[in-house]
């Protein structure tokens, strides 16, 4: 990371030094990784530093949907989540998107009751044709809708 500029708000600075600890963190240590959650969540700046914990949660969790290591590592996250609503959603959509890909058991209420974001990146990364044909039919937007459909129409289903 390059020096700070005189012009670059401090928590942009912040933000950027965030993700890079976070990201730090070796794979497969769930409790180390907990431990630098928990230090970035103590910023005083709570929105700014829970956007860095989603988007790390965004970066850790798409490489171990199909991991087993996913259940131990969302269980540590979840424990340093408590009580911070967006983190919270999100590591649970995360929770469901993983149960989609691995076959676990799901229902269609959660699928067509999850955010926007859940809905357009179940789209993108499932394999599900069940997934996304409910998708395809009963998503919020008509964005995903389509996506979906779209993906069904191509084949691109596993």
């Amino acid at each position: 990371m390059s020096l700070p500029d005189a012009d670059t708000p401090s928590e942009h600075w912040r933000y950027a030094r965030h993700l890079e600890s976070l990201a730090a963190v070796p794979g497969g240590n769930a409790e180390a990784e907990a431990e630098v959650v928990t230090a970035v969540l103590g910023d005083p700046d709570r929105v700014m530093a829970e956007a860095a914990v989603v988007t790390h949660l965004d970066r850790r969790a798409v490489g171990l949907l199909a991991d087993d290591g996913f259940t131990v590592w969302a269980r540590a996250m979840s424990g340093v989540l408590a009580g911070r609503p967006f983190p919270e959603r999100r590591l649970r959509e995360w929770s469901l998107l993983k149960a989609v890909t691995r076959g676990e058991a799901w229902s269609a209420a959660e699928l067509t009751g999850a955010s926007d974001w859940c809905q357009r990146t179940a789209v993108r990364l499932l394999g599900s044709y069940e997934a996304l044909e409910l998708l395809a039919a009963d998503a919020r937007t008509r964005r995903v809708r389509n996506a979906a459909a779209d993906r069904l129409r191509r084949g691109t289903v596993a």
